[in-house]
């Protein structure tokens, strides 16, 4: 069992997810809990610290989320960011104010004297901040580190309670020693170890899996991604022949998909596969279904009915394991705090109440470079390793238009031309995500002297970290006009390329 663990209570802040990877980065495992939670919960838990993360409330606002202040008397170290450091100071006493400034962007931060959050940091550095409130008295017993030009409390200190708070975001890239300061509050102020390494969480979710399932056969959810894929090897190194991988051959796939799959898992790692085809019957569930939520809970309804049938013919079958990785946890508003519902994932919010099994999702806790990182270690193949993202759903939620056999193949064809060309230029492994988007929109072109209406494809293509958040991709214009010229000619149905320039948020990375 993992010992020393930090806990982030979730105010809201667009960058919480950000403080739990700043945190595992340095070694440490994190996780994020709803503001509401009990102390009792957090000594239960093991935590040997606590991060109060930012919000977008006013800690004097009707309704702002308020935690318990008992958490603050149970001797664990407190970090407050943001909005955490605010609620630090209301729940101690001090007083907190809507500053006459917002201050939003790069700031210089220089410290006031000696700290252990900043030790051997310089007395002056960059720092991020985005709020419109002000510390204007601070609590009995504490003492300003820092400030910046706006802000005369950017950071404060009671040393002797190791209750700390900074105003900016050391979270973000943006600030400089970001990392730094997150070091001196685990290692030097709570006193953690850097334990957190994914060969100690492979060897404690093996002993995990093989202690739940028992004797039970397990059913793998297979979709051919990286996350599937990670979590089948994990699950057979585990319970080898206990689990059974099934791959549903949805019609919703990209071009070569089920051929790839196959290969891998039944000829190059000797993993029991069993391939489902049931193209019509999702399709004839989706005919019409246009609301991109009923898409991915027809879908996850449709997945449980194949695997219930499946599970039926193999016997003994107790779990239905998943690749569900925390960011499908979180956008689908199933973590343990009020988030609000981005999208509902199918195998996470779009899978029924009653499914006949126990889910098994040992990823769950995982960001999608961790995950990628484990099955390195596991021996993943290179050609499941680093393909880029694709949505269980499939191709349902890249086409926006009617979902019909003949719109799907458009769709595949242009997304096939997009990856060929991606690959062939060098670019493929330099983005996160690639991939193409049937619009339901209808333009004139021109074609052979003559005039056209034919379909519109958005291409897509991202970078990112872990999924959470993601900046569009500025790609040479010549490789753009490559692609548009190959899907307009090759694809005889599409008649306009357009290209995303939507970064992560407002959007997200999927359509729908």
């Amino acid at each position: 069992m993992i010992k020393d663990r930090i806990a982030i209570l979730d105010f809201g802040s667009q960058y919480t997810q950000l403080i739990a990877r700043r945190i595992r980065e340095l070694g440490v495992y994190s996780e994020i809990f709803s503001y509401k939670i009990a102390p009792e919960e957090l000594l239960r838990w093991g935590a040997r610290g606590v991060v109060l993360s930012g919000g977008p409330e006013s800690v004097f606002g009707v309704g702002s989320p308020v935690m318990d202040s008992r958490i603050l008397d149970l001797g664990l170290p407190v970090l407050g960011i943001c909005y955490g450091l605010h609620l630090l100071v209301h729940l101690r006493g001090g007083r907190v104010r809507p500053s006459g400034r917002r201050e939003y962007g790069y700031g210089e931060f220089i410290q006031d004297g000696e700290s252990l959050l900043f030790s051997g940091l310089p007395s002056q550095f960059g720092v991020w901040n985005s709020h419109g409130d002000r510390v204007e008295e601070l609590p009995a017993g504490f003492r300003r580190i820092g400030f910046t030009k706006d802000e005369p409390n950017a950071a404060i200190a009671w040393e002797q309670e190791r209750l700390y708070g900074v105003q900016f975001h050391p979270e973000v890239s943006h600030t400089e020693l970001g990392k730094e300061i997150f070091a001196n509050f685990l290692f030097r102020i709570c006193g953690v170890r850097p334990t957190w390494t994914l060969a100690n969480f492979v060897e404690e979710t093996l002993e995990t899996i093989r202690r739940e399932v028992g004797t039970k056969k397990v059913l793998m959810a297979l979709s051919g991604g990286v996350d599937s894929s990670v979590c089948a090897l994990l699950l057979h190194r585990a319970i080898g022949s206990q689990l059974c991988c099934v791959f549903v051959d949805t019609g919703l796939l990209r071009k070569g998909e089920k051929e790839l799959v196959e290969r891998v898992f039944s000829q190059d790692l000797g993993i029991r596969l069993r391939v489902v085809d049931a193209g019509a019957r999702f399709l004839r569930r989706l005919r019409g279904v246009a609301d991109p939520e009923k898409k991915r809970k027809i879908i996850g309804r449709t997945f449980i009915s194949v695997f219930r049938e499946v599970a039926r013919e193999v016997g003994n079958v107790g779990f239905l394991a998943q690749g569900t990785l925390y960011p499908d946890v979180i956008e689908s508003g199933k973590v343990p705090h009020p988030a609000h519902v981005i999208k509902s994932h199918h195998n996470v919010g779009g899978l029924p109440q009653k499914m006949g099994f126990r889910l098994l999702e040992p990823l769950r806790n995982l960001f999608k470079d961790e995950v990628r990182q484990l099955g390195k270690e596991l021996g993943l193949p290179p050609s499941l390793l680093y393909r880029h993202p694709f949505p269980g759903p499939g191709l349902a939620v890249r086409c926006l238009a009617p979902v019909t056999p003949s719109n799907l193949e458009t769709l595949r064809q242009a997304d096939a031309v997009l990856l060929e060309e991606m690959e062939r230029s060098g670019w493929m492994e330099r983005v996160w995500q690639a991939f193409a988007v049937l619009l339901p929109v209808r333009a004139v072109g021109v074609m052979g002297d003559q005039r056209s209406y034919g379909l519109t494809v958005a291409i897509r293509v991202v970078q990112s970290q872990d999924g959470m958040t993601a900046d569009w991709v500025d790609l040479p214009k010549e490789l753009l006009n490559r692609i548009a010229q190959r899907i307009v000619a090759e694809v005889p149905e599409i008649s306009r390329v357009t290209y995303d320039i939507t970064s992560k948020p407002p959007g997200t990375i999927e359509w729908q």
